[in-house]
């Protein structure tokens, strides 16, 4: 079956010979293109009484590589559903217009944390008011930057309590069809972003060239931000899940998500991959779509984030400091308990529950694998 790793192995030298490529794009790189592989080392399972072997090389462990996603994410929602409130929750997008991703690719780490906090200071300040909600929910928020074409499309996915804590400790639901009117938020949401993102301007703290590479005037910065206000901002609403049954097992599909799963990869050849995607404008029709692979590896790079960014956040009830007090008050006027912490599954554990077979037994007679150290090969360049 063919891979993203295919696709870097055979065409990132070429590309780049063509173009500049940051380091930490090149990092993630390499480590695509080593990942399970005999450049990372590994060992040799063997089994005993049959002879049975297999080698089974380290895998990269970074987190833009569709590969290492599958434990990681299971290992999170064990971490996170201890801390989980028995209520319904929301699942709300926040989208910016596409007039705003040149200047997200210029200055990715401060937009990408100015895109966090809009939208959870939207959410807190909308949810505390009284004409609204009149209490703090707890949500947590995920960045993405693609869209199912791997074109830059940068978003905030946010899993929000239906409801929350009031200043008298009591609980308050919200709606059960909405969680809050999804205008006002856009609306609030685009105000508050963009007061900030003047703010960063004016202070020097982000950089706006033109198409060009020259430095853009402030009278572009301001027809730019000018346009963005006359725009309707999109953010989206939707109620996918209640109680704590499947709510961070739904999250779990945008946490650990990478650009394009392998899954989604259809055929590659010396110079072109062909991948499907699914077309929302045409009524979710999935299609076919097959592109140079230089052109493929730009794409998929456009996604790689800076070095150390946080890229899943908690607030408000779910915010670290406030499991052990508001968290707490929240489960007692529920009425609900604590979620027993389960015993921490095990590499091994965790495998079989993915793949419904255990790994450390022979395939052919079940008996127990023994385990050899395999020597380390050149990495890839």
């Amino acid at each position: 079956m063919a891979e993203v790793q295919d696709i870097f192995s055979i065409s990132f030298p070429e590309y780049c010979r063509t173009r500049f490529v940051p380091v930490e794009s090149r990092k993630v790189a390499q480590a695509i293109m080593n990942c399970r592989t005999s450049a990372l080392g590994g060992h040799i399972d063997r089994c005993p009484e049959c002879g049975y072997e297999r080698n089974a090389y380290n895998s990269c462990r970074n987190r833009h590589c569709p590969k290492c996603q599958t434990l990681k994410k299971e290992q999170w929602i064990g971490r996170r559903c201890e801390d989980i409130l028995d209520v319904p929750h929301f699942h709300v997008v926040f989208t910016v217009p596409c007039e705003l991703h040149t200047l997200f690719l210029q200055n990715p780490a401060t937009l990408y944390g100015l895109l966090f906090r809009a939208s959870a200071n939207t959410i807190k300040e909308l949810a505390v008011d009284t004409n609204h909600l009149g209490a703090l929910p707890g949500f947590t928020s995920v960045l993405h930057t693609w869209g199912q074409n791997l074109s830059y499309h940068p978003h905030i996915h946010m899993v929000v309590t239906g409801g929350g804590i009031t200043k008298e400790h009591a609980w308050k639901y919200s709606r059960k069809k909405f969680f809050l009117p999804v205008r006002i938020i856009s609306k609030l949401f685009r105000g508050k972003f963009l007061a900030e993102l003047r703010t960063l301007y004016k202070d020097g703290r982000i950089r706006y060239h033109g198409t060009d590479g020259t430095r853009a005037s402030s009278e572009d910065f301001s027809t730019l931000i000018a346009a963005c206000y006359a725009k309707d901002w999109c953010v989206y609403c939707k109620q996918p899940f209640s109680g704590t049954g499947g709510v961070f097992s739904y999250l779990g599909r945008y946490t650990h998500r990478v650009a394009i799963s392998n899954h989604r990869i259809q055929d590659v050849t010396d110079t072109h991959t062909t991948f499907s995607w699914r077309d929302y404008a045409d009524k979710n029709i999935t299609k076919n779509m097959t592109i140079e692979n230089t052109e493929f590896i730009r794409r998929f790079l456009l996604h790689v984030l800076p070095h150390g960014f946080t890229r899943i956040r908690h607030y408000g009830l779910y915010a670290p400091r406030n499991k052990a007090t508001k968290l707490a008050a929240c489960r007692k006027a529920l009425g609900s308990r604590t979620l027993p912490k389960q015993p921490k599954e095990s590499t091994q554990e965790l495998l079989f529950r993915i793949l419904g077979r255990d790994v450390s037994v022979c395939p052919c007679c079940n008996t127990p694998l023994r385990q050899y150290a395999l020597a380390r090969a050149s990495p890839a360049c």
